[in-house]
């Protein structure tokens, strides 16, 4: 990834018809080269800010630059962007190749330019069979193929996404997540994707920003954001989390309904935090842990996905979930366990996650 902006937001602002801010002041850097996802959940802004730099809003306050360039007042046509819809945005009446080509003959560029370039984009998203075909013969990943096409034919300096795999089954949405992520490796280009999609997000970003009610709740490296949450709404949307209400009365230690926690640091006595902690992160087992940070509980449901066991746990200070891969392991944590049964709960203190949302400065007691 080279350090040079690309994408520069400060400020932005964006109020809708009726009072509804869809953007309340966003200020965010996207870097040449960047694989940068937007992820929220629907009405966060994150489409909005798309739409924006594509040029089909207008920003009511709030500075817009790409490539080192105020485009506030530039038109979508002049931007060295293109959009890749959800809905493909195909013309039904014309062939894929012609669809392909359209942007290219709208700029007048020579025959022999847009062969050689329809054929190149062709290739690169591997529809090379295609080019006769019209898009009611083909299939949903098809029609993306066409539309990735079509945006990068114009060789684009950032390529914007919106939710484009959205509509796409479990099995060929993960391919072509590859293939994006082989795409834009091989070229180089910017890519800005959208999506509410948390494991999307995780897979394919070289960074990412979790958006609620028009705001950045927080923006960093896919595993920042995951093993470090700063808000309580990123540590519950991306992915699932514990969390657990805290009294702290060390830097490394807390009072909580749980008993007391120890963290590995962070806290100022007297305040009351959140910690976090991902369900996998929990150690179950049989036989009591000689450690500190351990809770009994009784096992209180149990989903089965396929890879992983989920248990729904019930402690003295409220539930916990667990998550343990379906191996066969017999170290402690890896077992599996029975409906209704007592199981000793290790929350390691390194994996206790100070999640930077103080709520309030009056001690909590723990429950009796």
């Amino acid at each position: 990834m080279n350090p040079t902006p690309v994408v520069e937001l400060e400020g932005v602002r964006k109020v809708f018809d009726g009072g509804t801010v869809a953007l309340d002041g966003v200020t965010l850097t996207v870097y040449e080269g960047e694989f940068f996802s937007l992820l929220g959940p629907s009405g966060c802004g994150k489409t909005t800010l798309l739409r924006i730099l594509g040029g089909f809003e207008v920003p009511d306050a709030g500075t817009v630059r790409i490539a080192g360039v105020d485009v506030r007042e530039v038109p979508p046509y002049r931007r060295p962007v293109n959009t890749v819809f959800q809905n493909y945005a195909l013309f039904p009446h014309m062939t894929v190749f012609d669809n392909i080509a359209f942007g290219l003959r709208m700029r007048r560029r020579p025959p022999a330019e847009v062969r050689r370039k329809v054929g190149w984009a062709m290739e690169l998203v591997q529809i090379e069979g295609l080019s006769a075909r019209r898009p009611h013969e083909l299939s949903g990943g098809q029609k993306q193929r066409v539309a990735l096409a079509r945006a990068l034919v114009n060789e684009p300096r950032v390529l914007l996404l919106d939710e484009p795999l959205g509509a796409l089954d479990l099995k060929l949405r993960k391919q072509l997540q590859i293939e994006l992520m082989r795409l834009q490796m091989e070229l180089g280009t910017t890519f800005v994707y959208v999506t509410h999609d948390q494991e999307e997000a995780l897979v394919m970003s070289d960074r990412m920003a979790v958006m609620q009610n028009g705001r950045l709740e927080q923006v960093g490296l896919p595993e920042e954001l995951y093993e470090r949450p700063k808000t309580a709404f990123v540590a519950r949307f991306l992915g699932r989390s514990n969390l657990i209400e805290a009294h702290a009365v060390a830097p490394d230690r807390a009072e909580t309904p749980f008993g007391p926690l120890r963290v590995s640091g962070g806290l100022t006595p007297g305040r009351r935090y959140l910690l976090g902690i991902r369900p996998e992160k929990l150690r179950l087992a049989r036989e009591p842990w000689n450690r500190a940070n351990t809770v009994t509980a009784r096992v209180k449901e149990i989903v089965y996905t396929g890879a992983e066991n989920q248990y729904i746990l019930e402690a003295r200070g409220g539930e916990l979930v667990a998550y343990t891969l379906n191996a066969d392991i017999s170290e402690p944590g890896y077992e599996e366990y029975d409906y209704g049964e007592t199981v000793h709960v290790h929350l390691p203190p390194e994996n206790l996650v100070v999640i930077d949302e103080p709520i309030g400065d009056e001690p909590r007691p723990p429950a009796p």
